[in-house]
């Protein structure tokens, strides 16, 4: 694992998730989705890289905790806040869309822009005290459950979330009592789990475009017209990680910060409830599950040993899960690559389940 030679690199990846856009094209007979999907990628990537000279004469550059793997330090003062090259672009073109009525759009776009918000004042505090600590945790979840109930309760007082979680073909389960909990704490988690996740270059980047995908791919294979056009959002997203990647990937020129992770894992979760994809969301975001995981097993663990046994132990050398293989001597590049492989088949395996 720690050879010299990629095992998934981002050429690769790339072009898997390019053809996997373009035969959905070809799928539907519609070339506007690929042509989206190429130009997001094309607009991230110039944005992003104008974007980096912005970041750095405004000094909103990274600070590295102390606590975190030593391979890290390197990467102080590394540009920070590249969500605000990713996400203004995909406001951009949902407003450009005729066909979503004003009132739906204007609720979507203050859900996302509530998220973005939230990671921005915690990238700027961050930077501003000159330690990686922003918003408090509590604070955190309080705005997110605030931004993602406002949605929620808006699809349901408008009849527009689907009470039956779908399982496979005709078998589902009413979730008609705890439909709008469930929404809520998915777009929640999925935020907080793509925030976990990007502690390593073009690690959620990468893995977000290849959900986007799948997720897109999700959508048009349910043949719903009214629908659709999540569809496009998702692809268009894709694109959207993939041309920020370009500079994300290892070693990185600029991280997203909170400012994009938030937003992107808040935007999976809010296409997911919209379009009840539930399960196919759940096994393309594996990973990010697998970190949040990570994260939660670590700290009951600790508790747990630590008040029976008055002594903490810990499952992992340190979470998320990335870091745990770093410090086994696992090179980072080479930890990104096998993520990206494992979330690519998790993509394969939702679209032939």
């Amino acid at each position: 694992m720690t050879g010299k030679s990629n095992i998934f690199n981002y050429g690769l990846l790339i072009t898997i998730i390019s053809l996997i856009t373009l035969i959905n094209s070809l799928y539907i007979q519609n070339f506007y989705f690929f042509v989206v999907f190429i130009f997001s990628i094309i607009a991230s990537a110039i944005s992003t890289r104008y974007g980096i000279k912005f970041i750095k004469k405004y000094n909103f550059l990274q600070t590295i905790r102390d606590e975190g793997p030593s391979s890290h330090f390197s990467k102080n003062k590394t540009p920070t806040m590249g969500g605000l090259f990713i996400i203004p672009l995909f406001f951009l073109l949902v407003s450009a869309i005729s066909i979503i009525s004003y009132k739906f759009k204007l609720v979507f776009l203050l859900t996302i822009l509530g998220f973005f918000f939230i990671g921005f004042i915690d990238d700027y505090l961050s930077i501003k005290n000159q330690i990686n600590l922003g918003l408090k945790s509590k604070e955190k979840l309080i705005l997110q459950i605030f931004f993602s109930s406002l949605f929620v309760i808006y699809l349901s007082n408008n009849n527009l979330i689907n009470n039956n979680l779908i399982l496979m073909n005709d078998l589902t389960i009413d979730l008609k009592n705890i439909i709008i909990p469930v929404s809520i704490i998915t777009i929640i988690s999925l935020s907080n789990s793509v925030n976990l996740t990007d502690g390593l270059d073009g690690l959620a980047a990468g893995c977000s475009s290849i959900v986007f995908c799948g997720l897109g791919t999700e959508i048009l294979l349910n043949n719903d017209k009214n629908l659709l056009i999540f569809s496009l959002l998702s692809f268009c997203m894709s694109g959207l990680c993939l041309g920020f990647l370009k500079h994300n990937k290892y070693p990185a020129k600029i991280f997203m910060g909170d400012t994009g992770s938030l937003t992107i894992g808040a935007i999976i979760g809010v296409i997911c409830v919209i379009t009840n994809s539930f399960i196919t969301t759940f096994i393309i975001s594996g990973i990010f599950i697998i970190e949040a995981l990570s994260v939660i097993l670590q700290v009951s663990y600790f508790k747990i040993t630590k008040k029976f046994f008055n002594h903490g132990s810990r499952l992992f050398l340190m979470t998320p899960i990335h870091h745990h293989f770093e410090l086994k001597g696992i090179k980072e590049e080479k930890i990104v690559e096998i993520f990206w492989l494992i979330n690519i088949t998790l993509l394969i395996f939702s679209i032939v389940m």
